[in-house]
Parts: C-alpha cells; sequence; structure tokens
C-alpha cells in the first residue's frame, strides 16, 4: 500500500493498479505546510485534504486520524468527519498529543485507559450513527513502554470493536514474527519506512507472516522529492530534464482529465 498525500498522488496510486492508499499525516505535514509530523497540521486541514483526495480516486482511501484531536468527543468528531468525507477506514493513535512520528525520536503514549478511551468513543459514534468507516487501532507503546505492552492495549482495542490493528515500529523480524502470532485473525498492518526502525523484509514474507497490509508512507514522497531535486538541477544549469523523466504533455492532460472534461463539455454545446 503505496501512501498519498494529495489527490495527484492517490491518482498515480490507483493508476498503478494498487487496491488501497493510505493518506499519510507526515506526507500532508510535509507536502502542504513544509512542516513536520508533530500535530502542526490541524484537523480541519486533514479533512479538506481527504475530502479532494477521496474525491480523486475510486479504490479505498485509510485516513490517519492521529490522536482524534482532542478528548473522546473530539474523537468522535473526526470520526464523523472522516467517513463524511469519503474515507474507507480511520486509523486512531495513542500517543500523547503532540504525536509525532512513529519511527522519530522522543514520542510518549498515554495511559491505558485513555488509549481505551479512543478507540471506544470511535466504535460508539460508528454504531450509533451508522456510518460506513472501519476502524484501524495504532499504538506506539512498543518504544517506549515494550512489546508486551503494546500486544496487550491491541488485544484491548480488538475487543472494543477495532476492525485492523497496527502496533508501529517493532524492530525485528522477531518481533514482527510474535505480533502476528499472537493477534491472529485479525487484520493486521506493518508501516514500512525506509531507514526506519522497522525491518524492511519483502512483501511475500510479510505475507506469510500473516499482514494483511504493508504500508509504505513516505516511499513515493521520498522519490518524488528527489526528482523534483534533479529537475531543478538540471534547469539550474542551463539544460532540460530528459523526455524519459516526465510526462508528455499528452501524458499529464489525460491523466488531470482534460479529455474526458472536453467529451463532456461537448454535450452541452448549443448547436
Amino acid at each position: 500500500m503505496p501512501c498519498c498525500w494529495d489527490a495527484w498522488s492517490a491518482r498515480l496510486i490507483e493508476r498503478a493498479g494498487f487496491p488501497l492508499t493510505f493518506m499519510s499525516g507526515f506526507a500532508v505535514s510535509a507536502a502542504r505546510l513544509g512542516l513536520p509530523d508533530t500535530q502542526l497540521i490541524s484537523y480541519a486541514e486533514m479533512l479538506d485534504q481527504g475530502r479532494n483526495l477521496c474525491e480523486a480516486v475510486s479504490i479505498p482511501v485509510i485516513g490517519d486520524a492521529d490522536t482524534g484531536y482532542g478528548n473522546p468527543l473530539n474523537v468522535q468528531r473526526t470520526v464523523r468527519g472522516y467517513a463524511a468525507a469519503g474515507f474507507a477506514c480511520a486509523m486512531l493513535e495513542d500517543q500523547v498529543a503532540p504525536k509525532r512520528c512513529g519511527h522519530t525520536r522522543g514520542k510518549e503514549v498515554v495511559e491505558r485507559p485513555e488509549a481505551l478511551a479512543r478507540i471506544r468513543a470511535a466504535v460508539d459514534a460508528r454504531r450509533e450513527e451508522d456510518l460506513d468507516l472501519l476502524l484501524m487501532a495504532r499504538t506506539d507503546a512498543r518504544t517506549t513502554r515494550g512489546l508486551d505492552e503494546a500486544i496487550d492495549r491491541a488485544r484491548a482495542f480488538r475487543d472494543l470493536g477495532a476492525d485492523l490493528l497496527f502496533i508501529e515500529a517493532p524492530e525485528s523480524r522477531a518481533e514482527l514474527e510474535r505480533i502476528a502470532k499472537e493477534l491472529e485473525g485479525t487484520p493486521l498492518m506493518v508501516n514500512l519506512v525506509e531507514d526506519g526502525d522497522t525491518p524492511l523484509l519483502p512483501q511475500k514474507e510479510l505475507e506469510s507472516l500473516g499482514f494483511r497490509i504493508a504500508a509504505y508512507p513516505l516511499t513515493l514522497l521520498e522519490v518524488a522529492s528527489r526528482a523534483i531535486e534533479r529537475a531543478l538541477a538540471t534547469l539550474a544549469s542551463g539544460a532540460h530534464p530528459a523526455d524519459a523523466d516526465r510526462f508528455s504533455f499528452a501524458e499529464l492532460r489525460q491523466l488531470v482529465g482534460f479529455e474526458d472534461y472536453a467529451a463532456r463539455e461537448e454535450r452541452y454545446r448549443e448547436e
């Protein structure tokens, strides 16, 4: 599951044939604000980004809902907003606000009762309002409180009604294997950050362990940023990027929808 940050990156993921994508909080914060993933971006900004993104594609989109942006009532508002925006799933985590990227230092998690209250509030909102939304529960407890606590929290999230589970930043294949074994029967996601804490195991191996989703949250942003940097260096030198390194104008027009727009427009031309 390559992760996206705007409508354009989501459309490219869909065009490549992937069955789903994830709106990465890190990537949205970087692309929209040029700021780190430390919850400097607001609920309203994430919701606006997500609404545009979901409208641009037909594949399911998982939305990073961070900590729910407040107390349990804020969590419920977030869940309602994400469902209305068109997300297929919302991911909620147990970090202390302001949260930060799961593969950076200095993060902390809330006490277990508060973490459970967030998930319970989300499940209640979905049930009471009959929302068409899956819920993914994430814990970052592995880094600060150990793998035992992380697995215990994940089990408790599952018991409350979370549909998918995500233990962030396991540090070895053995830890991944234990997570998959002890949480067997519930769809699991693993987060694969280049140069991060979790080993980048082959997709087939992760699947054989029992993981259902392998998320690549920053791969496309990293590659795209390097490509833009190289193109800028080429232009600065007085040259032009090679044709093989860019979409043609015709391809770009087609992908953004000019041809479809023109065909639809023609239907309403006066005769």
